[in-house]
């Protein structure tokens, strides 16, 4: 009797690497640690920055220096695309800081793969590498807006107890949504930096997150006016097509990188 061996087709590839990648990245203990450390640390800010003074004074001159600190609790969310690039606390300290953990999580999660063998074994065994870097990306990508929801739901909680004003100046729901939604979609664009860099890097993590962080600076000053506070439903679509063109565009190159290069 003749034998016939199924080959899989790409969607059944794929579905049973995300499988795996979700199971895997979501018992690591921290995945938890992030997103911990993401509700946290709003609450941190917005409570201790509430308690500093509204002035400083030097002490050799005696003059007095405002300090602008948070006065609406939507501020930890995003800045008015008015502010322009300003270079506040309100404009620092808020949850664009994410794009950076954002990287350690990821660069972390790959490098894993190469350092415990996981990567080789499962080229070995499956010659297309496309498949890996598309799974990375997504499950990376899931990851990434939980941390900003996390982020979300801290802040929320860290103007109740702040004592913050919530009222709506200069937007309103629609666009806190759409700035969150925006901001969502641009995280995929981090992401296959973050995932190429890794590819790079790979059991050296130190090397991705170093190329992830400077790769980020290069992009910070750009989030507040990509996804300010009053977002339209054009920063989604700015943001949604810009992380689809980064993801197929840095997935090819992943790809590439995977094929040419030794997997140690």
């Amino acid at each position: 009797m003749e034998m016939k061996f199924k080959s899989q087709t790409f969607s059944k590839r794929l579905k049973s690497m995300l499988k795996v990648d979700f199971r895997r990245m979501f018992t690591m203990p921290l995945v938890y640690i992030m997103l911990g450390v993401c509700f946290v640390m709003p609450i941190l800010i917005l409570v201790m920055t509430s308690m500093m003074p509204n002035t400083t004074v030097d002490p050799t001159t005696g003059v007095e220096t405002a300090v602008e600190g948070f006065t609406n609790v939507w501020q930890s969310i995003g800045s008015l695309s008015s502010a322009g690039m300003s270079m506040d606390l309100t404009s620092m300290a808020n949850i664009n800081m994410l794009y950076f953990l954002m990287a350690v999580l990821i660069c972390i999660f790959v490098a894993e793969d190469f350092r415990s063998g996981y990567a080789k074994n499962l080229f070995t065994v499956r010659s297309s590498k496309i498949d890996y870097v598309i799974s990375k990306s997504l499950v990376g990508f899931v990851g990434s807006v939980g941390m900003l929801l996390c982020y979300f739901i801290g802040a929320m909680l860290g103007g109740k107890i702040a004592g913050l004003s919530f009222e709506l100046v200069g937007v309103n729901a629609g666009n806190i949504f759409a700035c969150m939604l925006s901001k969502f979609f641009l995280a995929a664009i981090f992401v296959a930096i973050d995932v190429t860099l890794s590819v790079v890097g790979k059991q050296r993590t130190w090397l991705s997150i170093l190329g992830s962080f400077a790769a980020g600076m290069l992009m910070f000053t750009m989030i507040p006016m990509i996804t300010p506070l009053d977002s339209s439903f054009l920063n989604v679509i700015m943001c949604l097509a810009g992380g689809a063109m980064f993801s197929v565009g840095l997935g090819a190159v992943s790809n590439l990188i995977l094929n040419k290069t030794s997997l140690v």
